[in-house]
């Protein structure tokens, strides 16, 4: 299908996006407050939801629902994303100042892995039918590890990408700023920044081995594929700066998002005896993520009310 219009009008709300980010949003580097983060995550979904009417009136009610469902993918396992790159700033003790510039080139760094992805990913769906049994299977095993695996304290420093960067180029041992390299005896040193930078990159190739065959599940269009993934990845590091005070309080979101890739991977294997439509599986995401959210809620509220008795 031709989308040569909404490839343009695509682009023009990323500009308007990233001129928002690097003009208004990025005039100074600290991080954002609470409340700053609230109402840019959620000019970002106005954005995306603008651009999801825009597919909905020009290529028609089906093409419309696929996008809403896989931004909504997106989106809810992005914030899986965010609760490893809390553990990588603590690790590291990065200060917020600085954490505010790791995620915005982690971000623009995200989206040239994730196009390479979708683009490699959907030419070898094309080419080869039977990955799409290869990327159902690997989703309901990623779901179930996901939902037996312990919370374990995981060393960042065992990262293979960091282990070889330090065998190859000189690391200080203090932050300078938000420097990635500074001059250091005549040569240039990374700084821990640099570390924690090559660490989220890494991570978000991880998760996108997860969300990436997720969304195939959804729509096989690459158009779709790639645009949801954009918006979703554009409002992260606002994301981030509106959950990281909450995170310990999403008590079910991990099992939520165990549910949905299950589903989608269950979905990529029986897609050639039954298709389930596309309203069945935007109302299971909305269900799954409603019910985590009003479920961690209650049990806060719960566990908050005990220790005051």
């Amino acid at each position: 299908m031709d989308h040569t219009m909404m490839w343009y009008g695509f682009g023009a709300i990323v500009l308007i996006i990233m001129a928002l980010d690097l003009g208004v949003f990025q005039k100074r580097s600290a991080g954002m407050s609470f409340k700053e983060a609230l109402l840019k995550t959620i000019l970002f979904i106005c954005f995306a939801l603008m651009f999801n009417a825009m597919i909905w009136v020009r290529e028609g009610h089906e093409m419309g629902m696929q996008f809403l469902a896989g931004y909504l993918i997106e989106l809810s396992l992005s914030v899986d994303n965010l609760f490893v790159f809390l553990m990588i700033f603590s690790y590291f003790k990065v200060p917020t100042v600085s954490q505010n510039r790791v995620l915005f080139w982690g971000i623009l760094g995200a989206l040239v892995l994730r196009a390479i992805f979708i683009f490699v990913g959907s030419a070898l769906l094309n080419q080869f039918h039977w990955i799409m049994y290869v990327f159902g299977g690997f989703l309901v095993f990623t779901s179930v590890k996901m939902y037996f695996q312990k919370e374990d304290e995981a060393d960042p420093e065992m990262n293979f990408f960091v282990r070889w960067l330090k065998k190859h180029i000189p690391v200080t041992k203090e932050f300078h700023g938000s420097k990635f390299f500074v001059k250091q005896g005549g040569g240039v040193a990374a700084t821990p920044l640099f570390i924690v930078l090559v660490l989220v990159e890494t991570t978000d190739v991880i998760f996108a081995f997860d969300s990436i065959p997720a969304i195939f599940a959804v729509t096989k269009d690459p158009f779709i594929v790639f645009t949801s993934n954009v918006f979703a990845i554009l409002g992260l590091r606002a994301l981030y700066f509106c959950v990281s005070g909450l995170m310990d309080k999403f008590t079910y979101l991990k099992p939520a998002l165990c549910f949905i890739l299950a589903f989608v991977g269950t979905k990529m294997l029986i897609q050639d005896f039954y298709k389930i439509p596309i309203e069945i599986s935007l109302l299971f995401i909305v269900f799954c993520l409603t019910a985590a959210i009003m479920t961690s809620i209650y049990k806060t509220k719960r566990d908050e009310q005990k220790k005051k008795r």
